[in-house]
């Protein structure tokens, strides 16, 4: 058997720790079923999605939306204040 060392926060420890107990499970034994969770998938078994704040597709409007308001005397603090349906 193989061991597994790994980094994690004390606190997200303790709060784990604490719901794996309330589901009658160590928190070896839930690693172990999400390990098993991630061969079977073939991926992580669960979605994982990104801020879509972030996505390039928001981040040009955001430019084009800060460069129109620079060109009309605007601030970005304006634009932040004041949205484009305002």
């Amino acid at each position: 058997m193989a061991n597994l060392n790994i980094r994690v926060d004390d606190t997200l420890k303790k709060q784990a720790e604490a719901v794996f107990s309330e589901l009658g499970i160590s928190l070896s034994a839930a690693t172990t079923m999400f390990l098993k969770q991630v061969v079977r998938y073939n991926g992580i078994p669960f979605e994982l999605r990104a801020d879509p704040f972030f996505s390039a597709e928001n981040q040009a409007r955001l430019m084009i939306s800060k460069e129109r308001m620079e060109k009309t005397g605007g601030t970005v603090h304006e634009m932040i204040e004041v949205g484009d349906n305002d």
